[in-house]
């Protein structure tokens, strides 16, 4: 069975709480619930894991490439830019990751240096930017 670590970074926590204006009213609880629902639906098993503190997601990430996963997605929320360990991190490890972002952050001025680092970059689609990157991830591992 495909193995996929979702992430969450900095400030995910706060969905729900605050910009619900930009980021709407799910909190992540209800973000988890909804991406175990798409994952479930695609039989692929995944590990969500959120942490404000960039080096825990780092570790996370590292120990995910030891522990043999397929793959990963991180919505790096407050980690978007100036995080090059972050960044190095993603692109160090033998899997794909996908960014997802619930908005555009492109739309606020912002690019994001993770996207640099990953396989490809879903932006604006609210919680179905997760399902999209499932089933993208679901489609390059079955060819590789």
């Amino acid at each position: 069975m495909t193995r996929i670590l979702i992430l969450h970074g900095a400030g995910m926590n706060m969905r729900g709480k605050a910009q619900v204006d930009v980021f709407g009213k799910m909190t992540l609880p209800e973000y988890d619930t909804q991406i175990r629902a798409f994952a479930a639906a695609l039989d692929i098993d995944i590990e969500i894991f959120h942490s404000n503190i960039e080096g825990e997601v780092i570790n996370r990430l590292y120990d995910a490439h030891d522990q043999g996963f397929d793959a990963a997605i991180i919505n790096p929320s407050g980690f978007t830019r100036g995080y090059p360990a972050l960044t190095a991190a993603i692109a160090g490890v033998k899997f794909p990751t996908i960014e997802v972002h619930i908005s555009n952050p492109a739309r606020r001025g912002l690019a994001s240096d993770i996207a640099t680092a990953s396989l490809g970059a879903i932006a604006g689609f609210g919680i179905t930017g997760y399902d999209l990157a499932l089933r993208g991830l679901k489609s390059v591992l079955s060819r590789a």
